[in-house]
């Protein structure tokens, strides 16, 4: 029996085999756990410190810290936010910021500034959706699904490159670093015109637990407000549904009025809205 409190690993099948059902017990609110882990399992670790919180000789929660030194949380009650933020300072591990869903991450943002004196900073939020009965819209713009293949890899990655750029993800995406990006490991649709003008293009996850997110959902400047995303997310969404999944989700930002709009009408439900936050100087004590 493991003794309670917070036991950290960068061995992510060990990290799987202990947590694993607690992820897969909540596909939906653990979807970037569930993504990023089976991303390491496949065999692209990257010094990524992974957490569990064990109660009980049960997993209560679980965490994980990438290599930019951003902690990532499943929901926790604020004591024991305020003891995974002490672990932490603790062992003395630099922490740029931190992201939950929202109560979480001012807990522990509240905690990491009593235990180590850093001043958190707001980031931006982003609020969950869960598909429930799938709506295509009406009417449905002209033109047809493609499932991007190696010939479409290009465009692939300048469009990836715009919507990071567009949401502020950094560094930069290009070819060069599309590898190791959270990009990479997708499958990708277009929606394309009747005259074979490329529209819209969404992302998919593979299938973990019976969860599919889709992610990213991108339209040009010049082409927006005619469908196509909508035409697009139905696609990958319906794709999913066939092909098993029980949860497909998506991330938005709240403040986007007509994205938010959008995925409501299509079926999609929120269930969780997250808050990050940074913490300057990015060190503990």
């Amino acid at each position: 029996m493991r003794p309670d409190g917070w036991h950290l690993t960068e061995d992510v099948d060990d990290f799987l085999a202990r947590a694993g059902d607690f992820l897969r017990s909540r596909p939906a609110l653990h979807t970037m756990p569930l993504t990023v882990t089976e991303k390491l399992r496949s065999g692209h670790a990257d010094g990524t410190v992974l957490g569990r919180l064990v109660q009980g000789d049960e997993v209560r929660a679980t965490c994980y810290r990438r290599p930019t030194h951003h902690l990532s949380v499943t929901a926790l009650s604020p004591g024991q936010a305020d003891a995974l933020a002490a672990h932490l300072a603790g062992l003395g591990l630099p922490l740029s910021g931190v992201t939950a869903v929202r109560d979480t991450a001012t807990a522990f943002a509240d905690a990491w500034r009593r235990h180590t004196g850093a001043e958190p900073v707001d980031g931006p939020p982003v609020r969950l959706y869960r598909l429930g009965t799938l709506t295509p819209p009406e009417p449905v713009p002209e033109g047809r699904a493609h499932v991007a293949d190696a010939r479409d890899l290009a465009k692939v990655v300048r469009w990836c490159g715009e919507f990071a750029a567009a949401v502020g993800e950094s560094p930069a995406l290009d070819a060069g670093t599309w590898a190791a990006s959270r990009y990479a490991d997708k499958r990708y649709t277009f929606w394309e015109t009747p005259d074979g003008v490329t529209a819209a293009m969404a992302g998919a996850t593979s299938m973990i637990a019976g969860m599919v997110r889709v992610d990213p959902v991108y339209t040009p400047t010049h082409l927006r407000g005619r469908g196509y995303a909508g035409a697009v997310t139905v696609e990958v969404s319906r794709a999913a549904t066939a092909a098993g999944a029980t949860d497909v989700v998506l991330f938005a930002d709240p403040g986007n009025a007509t994205s938010n709009a959008l995925y409501r009408r299509l079926g999609y439900v929120p269930i969780a809205d997250f808050a990050s936050c940074r913490f300057p100087g990015g060190a503990g004590r």
